[in-house]
């Protein structure tokens, strides 16, 4: 019995090791003291598309994938607001600064400041 709860234990562990990326970085392992996570509504739906900026290179003509969050199998989360972003960076590590939203278009984009806990002790 011992056996098989070890083995589920270790299966469990190795499921939960892939992690939500953003360039492929996992987001507890941005070494940095603060993000901006930048939320825009997906065309004809309610969920909305994140994005992290934490002062990455990125190439001049992107289109900003690889500034999106990712699962584990490479594939664009999908939110349902920016407070389900919020609860999902929080889980992460980092804590809410500010926010603030600007329309584009017809289209609001949210961006919120985040501070990584981790560094905040620096």
């Amino acid at each position: 019995m011992r056996k098989i709860l070890l083995i589920a234990t270790l299966f469990i562990s190795a499921i939960s090791l892939k992690a939500q990326t953003v360039n492929d970085i996992p987001i507890k392992d941005i070494d940095v003291e603060y993000v901006q996570i930048v939320g825009t509504s997906k065309l004809l739906s309610t969920k909305l598309t994140i994005q992290i900026d934490f002062g990455q290179r990125t190439k001049f003509f992107s289109s900003g994938k690889e500034t999106i969050v990712k699962d584990e199998d490479g594939k664009a989360l999908d939110f349902n607001s920016m407070i389900d972003a919020l609860n999902f960076m929080s889980k992460n590590g980092f804590e809410f600064v500010n926010a603030y939203a600007i329309t584009v278009g017809s289209q609001n984009v949210y961006h919120y400041l985040l501070r990584n806990l981790k560094n905040k002790a620096k």
